[in-house]
């Protein structure tokens, strides 16, 4: 079991590294551009190293590979106006995230 206050670490520097750290133009175009999904992974695992070398690099692949499909999907969404399954989708790709963080953590420490 992870314990709660790990929990919340590991949610909240996802949050900062995933949200904040993530430019407009990362965003608006990692759906179209790996260049711009490589560079969010890269700036993503800064972070995340602060939980270990292998952590940050097992989850921004595991990052890389869930935004890959998901901000395909999103983008699709928004340009259809389709703005229901556009946050299931977004919610998918952050509890997606979530599992990957926690099981990474559990399984390296």
């Amino acid at each position: 079991m992870i314990d709660i206050n790990t929990f919340i670490l590991i949610m909240f520097v996802h949050w900062v590294a995933d949200f904040i750290m993530q430019t407009r133009w990362m965003a608006t175009n990692k759906s179209t551009s790996n260049l711009a999904l490589g560079t969010h992974i890269i700036v993503y695992m800064i972070p995340m190293s602060m939980f270990g070398v292998y952590f940050a690099i097992i989850n921004g692949i595991l990052h890389f590979t869930v935004d890959y499909f998901t901000s395909r999907g999103t983008s699709y969404l928004w340009k259809k106006q389709e703005t229901h399954m556009f946050f299931i989708l977004i919610g998918l790709d952050q509890f997606l995230h979530m599992v990957c963080l926690l099981y990474t953590y559990k399984l390296l420490n």
